[in-house]
């Protein structure tokens, strides 16, 4: 590890991935109670489990996110971090203020945490996705201007790279559009236009950034390719992620009161959003082809692969099968929706936080790579996370076609709890992909524990 200060981003991955299984735990309840519904009830109905669920993708993601950036800038600027304490501070004040508010969302009724937390002082909870409690909203405020100030002085004293940039422009645009979530007007439609500059401009917008970013990063330290390569696609990617990604929000305008033109320009620039997906995945497999040396972590490259190939499908191809308004109009919150969520969260976010945990962690614990033995159960937990997210995705989308034939299409529609019903043999069989997806996270887990011949030679 060249500098010491890049051991801050440990704690910062382990979390993350605790708090990984938590989701897919709660995800796995989630399941179940779409096909017995009385399922842990009353102790976690569906509406707690399904805020647990999606908060908690959010917070391990933001806290792989921290950790990669406070892994990637100490090297990236060739200097220490500014301040590891600080580092450490925020840490802390994240992980116990987040697991508090998982608490109180299991513990105590909605309305009456609401009460409790100052929701009567400035209304922001209650919206999906943003359930936050308001001093939580503010918790975050402070972590993410403590994390950026951070990082910004050191990449401010060290030296200046692209990928350390684009990083912060990310990181940045996360901080800023988070501030919407404290944006709660009156007026539905108002409210739900500004809600999207949030919950869109993150994951189809800045977040693509640091995906780009930690994505670069590790192509540049398993493939030893020149980073004026690498940094020549990382600029023509982040171009058309901004232009299809910003103006795309416009697809999610189509029904929500808006005027006509969005059906237009969000059904376009949609259309086109694949295409940074594809040149990521272009990309990835380009610079793997053209590397000049074999880096003993080959976990860590099939991650990197897997990342572009993974988000391509789950963003790119998923999301233009229900984008173009015409047939939006016919697919809108149906399971179509739920299995490009799947996928596209997978695929963009939560598979290029594990490639990097996969390239750094064992740095950070004195080695180039983990064992080949260690490394092989790895690669067996990527198989198994990957393609049983590529089923619960088809599963998913096998019960939208039927839904939307129903519920929507049919001369006689069926009333959406029957068709729920009808549908229920694809939730038995998405909940059960679910258990592979959680055998395989069980899997990456444990590689990390795998001692080998190697290992055992340098001890």
């Amino acid at each position: 590890m060249p500098f010491q200060s890049q051991g801050v981003a440990k704690y910062y991955f382990m979390a993350a991935i605790a708090l990984f299984a938590g989701q897919i735990l709660f995800g796995l309840i989630m399941g179940l109670q779409y096909v017995w519904g009385d399922f842990l009830f009353p102790a976690i109905p569906f509406n707690v489990a399904r805020m647990v669920h999606t908060n908690l993708l959010i917070v391990w993601l933001l806290f792989g996110f921290m950790g990669g950036a406070y892994y990637l800038i100490p090297e990236e600027s060739e200097t220490e971090l500014y301040s590891t304490k600080l580092a450490m501070l925020l840490f802390w004040v994240f992980l116990i203020a987040g697991a508090l508010t998982i608490v109180g969302y299991l513990a105590v009724p909605y309305a009456t945490l609401a009460k409790y937390t100052g929701n009567d002082l400035l209304e922001t909870m209650g919206r999906e996705f943003l359930e936050q409690p308001l001093i939580t909203k503010v918790g975050i405020v402070i972590v993410a201007l403590g994390f950026l100030f951070n990082i910004t002085m050191t990449v401010l004293k060290g030296r200046k790279t692209a990928i350390s940039t684009v990083l912060l422009l990310g990181l940045w645009g996360l901080a800023v559009f988070f501030l919407f979530s404290f944006y709660n007007p009156v007026n539905v439609v108002e409210d739900k236009f500004f809600w999207w500059w949030t919950v869109h401009l993150w994951v189809e917008g800045v977040w693509e950034l640091i995906l780009g970013a930690l994505l670069a990063f590790v192509l540049i330290k398993v493939t030893g390719v020149d980073r004026e390569v690498i940094e020549k696609w990382l600029y023509v990617i982040i171009t058309l992620t901004l232009v299809t990604g910003v103006i795309g929000t416009g697809h999610h305008y189509f029904w929500i009161g808006t005027p006509e033109y969005w059906q237009w320009w969000g059904s376009i620039f949609s259309a086109l959003e694949p295409i940074p997906f594809f040149a990521m995945t272009v990309f990835a497999f380009n610079m793997v082809n053209r590397r000049r040396r074999e880096h003993p972590n080959r976990a860590a490259t099939l991650w990197a692969l897997g990342t572009g190939v993974m988000a391509f499908l789950g963003a790119g191809v998923w999301g233009f099968l229900h984008t173009l308004a015409p047939v939006n109009y016919y697919t809108h919150g149906t399971q179509i929706t739920a299995a490009h969520g799947h996928m596209a969260f997978y695929g963009a976010y939560a598979m290029v936080v594990l490639c990097m945990i996969s390239y750094a962690m064992p740095i950070m614990r004195g080695r180039a790579a983990n064992s080949n033995k260690a490394q092989v159960l790895e690669m067996w937990s990527f198989w198994l996370m990957t393609i049983a997210m590529v089923f619960i995705t088809l599963f998913l989308t096998a019960a939208g076609i039927l839904q939307v034939w129903l519920q929507r299409v049919s001369d006689t529609p069926l009333p959406f709890m029957v068709v729920q019903d009808k549908i229920s043999l694809f939730y038995w069989m998405r909940e059960w992909t679910g258990v592979v997806f959680l055998i395989g996270l069980v899997l990456y887990i444990l590689s990390f524990f795998v001692k080998g011949e190697e290992q055992a030679k340098a001890a």
